[in-house]
């Protein structure tokens, strides 16, 4: 098959709104609405369960409880938590025991496609631009994969996990860049309608059977926090596939600097949210049969 050609004068957006009628009519409305709430509540939940919002809280707490006593300790509660949750050495101790282990590339077989699951970019409109965000070297090491030849394709799995921006599906925007790096349109297989773990397990098995390619082997490639809840997924739905963790968050090695064991860091606060997440998730998962 020729390969398919992406031109930057090549306008990347062009959303049509698709009207599906499915019979009877009724039952598709109730299926439907039942996922979009479990999508939309699996949001508001993830927000409440963040130790940002906890430390917010505890703060506007401070401002209008009554008594000297109820504030200072909300202020301590607050204090306490944001330290506890911007420690470096403690995120890295935890997430050696939660993330799943990378694997090295000497141990790798050759592999039928990558499965790289979504949430990793947005689109700039104003600019015409992909701007890559927390996540990306998901994409990044399926490329490196591609090119020494341990994977034969690469399969992007992800739609759009924003209830704002539905149509922006990442999946088209992952198909032009893939094809700037010269990646050939048959090697790139796209699924851009899932919006969750669950569904990427789920939408992935489908377009696998469907194309007749569901006995092939694949490598499962996401961050190393996100991999037991993925993993665990791709089991449930019966797609046998082999886990290849990146992005992880602890170093290779220890360390017991000053800066690292005492001094906060923002960025420590924020992979917190993402893990949390996934401690979330995998509780609701397992209680409906997902995981």
């Amino acid at each position: 098959m020729a390969s398919r050609q992406w031109s930057r004068g090549q306008p990347l957006l062009q959303l049509k709104v698709q009207k599906r009628i499915d019979t009877p009519f009724r039952i598709f409305v109730i299926f439907a609405f039942r996922g979009f709430m479990f999508f939309f509540i699996s949001k508001i939940v993830s927000f409440l369960f963040t130790p940002i919002f906890w430390v917010f809280s505890l703060l506007v707490a401070a401002l209008f409880l009554k008594g000297p006593s109820r504030k200072r300790k909300a202020l301590i509660g607050a204090i306490a938590l944001f330290y506890f949750f911007s420690n470096s050495f403690i995120l890295e101790e935890v997430s050696r025991i939660w993330e799943a282990p990378a694997t090295h590339y000497k141990d790798l077989k050759t592999y039928d496609a990558g499965i790289v699951l979504g949430g990793m970019l947005s689109y700039d409109i104003q600019y015409d631009r992909i701007q890559f965000q927390r996540g990306a070297d998901r994409l990044f090491q399926a490329v490196e994969l591609y090119k020494t030849g341990s994977i034969k394709k690469i399969f992007f799995v992800g739609g759009s996990g924003s209830i704002e921006f539905a149509e922006m599906k990442e999946g088209m925007f992952v198909r032009r860049y893939l094809l700037t790096l010269g990646i050939p349109d048959a090697d790139i297989w796209i699924e851009n309608e899932s919006r969750n773990t669950r569904e990427n397990a789920v939408n992935a098995k489908e377009f696998l059977v469907k194309n007749n390619f569901d006995s092939g082997k694949f490598l499962l490639i996401t961050s190393g926090h996100h991999m037991r809840r993925s993993l665990a997924c791709f089991k449930v739905v019966g797609l046998d596939v082999t886990p290849y963790s990146v992005d992880r968050t602890a170093s290779p090695e220890r360390r017991f600097s000053p800066e690292h064991l005492l001094v906060p860091n923002v960025i420590a606060l924020m992979w917190w949210n993402a893990v949390i997440h996934e401690w979330i998730g995998m509780v609701v998962y397992k209680i409906r049969g997902f995981a």
